[in-house]
């Protein structure tokens, strides 16, 4: 209850003093009587860590009470960018540019302030920064890694229908995003907030 962020059983095993292997099988406990009784939060594994969440039952009413109704939601750009670069990871701004077809350097500052995108050392040949996805991101997208990012194929126009390399930014782009707004949706993570303890 008082960690910002997901911490991992090898962290709560060492200040427990006790096996990672009584630690992972106590909170898999806790979590699933957590939910069996209907409380209020939940024990989640996510982001490689254990956090208490808000039950998705009580979001509506945290949300009131926290929030007085005003919920900043991420722009269309926004969600296409932060998917770019969650596929393409590491990635340049002007690769994501690239994927886009527009500039992105504004949506990019974005994103890093939000603490969904950070910096992950450069280019070699350019000089380039490189981005990549936070474990807030994983953490706000209720993954537990990115390996489970739903596969792009289902999102992507058939070999017979791009008729131009010039179309390729915009349908990868497209179907970047897409696939992004179903992982946000399968989660249960979009379009509200959900509040940690």
């Amino acid at each position: 209850m008082v960690v910002d962020e997901p911490v991992g059983e090898e962290r709560l095993a060492g200040a427990l003093e006790r096996p990672r292997a009584e630690v992972a099988q106590a909170l898999r406990e806790l979590a699933a009587e957590y939910a069996a009784q209907g409380r209020g939060f939940d024990l989640r594994l996510v982001a490689g860590g254990w956090r208490f969440y808000s039950r998705d039952t009580c979001a509506a009413a945290v949300d009131r009470f926290l929030l007085d109704g005003q919920q900043a939601r991420l722009t269309q750009a926004a969600l296409e960018t932060l998917a770019v670069v969650a596929y393409r990871q590491p990635v340049s701004r002007s690769r994501v540019s690239a994927v886009r077809g527009v500039n992105c350097d504004g949506v990019m500052r974005t994103l890093v302030q939000r603490g969904l995108v950070e910096e992950a050392g450069s280019e070699p040949e350019t000089g380039a920064i490189l981005y990549r996805t936070t474990n807030y991101f994983l953490e706000r997208m209720g993954l537990r890694g990115l390996d489970e990012l739903p596969e792009l194929a289902p999102f992507l126009p058939e070999v017979d229908d791009v008729e131009a390399e010039s179309l390729e930014g915009t349908m990868i782009a497209e179907a970047v995003a897409a696939a992004a707004v179903q992982a946000a949706d399968g989660s249960g993570e979009a379009g509200r907030a959900t509040h940690d303890r």
